[in-house]
């Protein structure tokens, strides 16, 4: 069982900094990878980035790549979510969830198998 908490959403503006932090709890954390996704009401839920929690190793969608990073930070058992330069279109809620590392899936929050209840953030233009 693994149990996640997000924080560190809330009301920014449009080109601010927001740094979001996902406390992780549980056995074997270290067979997990952990990623962020997000939806807007009416859409799918959006993969955001993801990290392994052995290994550190990241990926990020497109659509915040190059202005996001994705860390961890072991001793805590926290992985944090920034993104830069955020836009309107970042307004939604963040999810951050957990998967078997060696699902190779990414993306696809199917293979998510433990969920934090989110945390909004709304970006103002």
């Amino acid at each position: 069982q693994v149990q996640l908490v997000e924080s560190g959403g809330g009301l920014v503006q449009a080109g601010d900094s927001l740094s979001l932090s996902c406390a992780v709890s549980g056995s074997s954390l270290g067979d997990y990878a952990v990623g962020w996704f997000r939806q807007t009401p009416g859409k799918e839920r959006e993969f955001v980035s993801s990290i392994t929690w052995s290994r550190g190793s990241t990926y990020y969608a497109d659509s915040v790549k190059g202005r996001s990073t994705i860390s961890r930070d072991n001793s805590k058992h926290i992985v944090y979510l920034q993104i830069d330069s955020l836009e309107a279109e970042d307004t939604a809620v963040y999810f951050c969830a957990a998967r078997p590392w060696r699902l190779a899936q990414i993306t696809d929050p199917r293979v998510y198998s433990y969920w934090g209840q989110g945390t909004q953030v709304t970006v103002s233009s």
